[in-house]
């Protein structure tokens, strides 16, 4: 019984210190999003870039130098890089897996 109550107390003592410890503040904001723009944003500036790369693709590539195609080549690369990394998705970082993870330890 003693070993079960000295592992359970090390198990709070170390989540407690994790908590205490990262500076994570999340602040909650119940202000209503007002800006309808963004969405227009974002399908500009996905249609100038797909205007871009179809306008690099019926280029005649023939008489450019080697620097002039791979420069167009990293132009599209970065656009390509650019607008798969606005997806949307939720990130963790692994200081708040950790704190998860000892959560569903410590619960289960």
């Amino acid at each position: 019984m003693k070993n079960i109550i000295r592992i359970f107390s090390i198990k709070v003592l170390v989540v407690l210190s994790i908590i205490t410890l990262s500076p994570v503040s999340i602040y909650a904001d119940n202000t209503p999003i007002t800006n309808t723009n963004a969405g227009n944003w974002v399908e500009s500036q996905s249609r100038i870039n797909s205007a871009r790369i179809d306008e690099i693709n019926n280029m005649d590539k023939s008489n450019l130098s080697r620097r002039e195609k791979r420069a167009l080549r990293n132009e599209v690369k970065s656009i390509y890089a650019a607008s798969s990394s606005d997806n949307g998705g939720i990130y963790l970082s692994v200081g708040a897996v950790i704190i998860i993870l000892l959560l569903l330890i410590l619960l289960l």
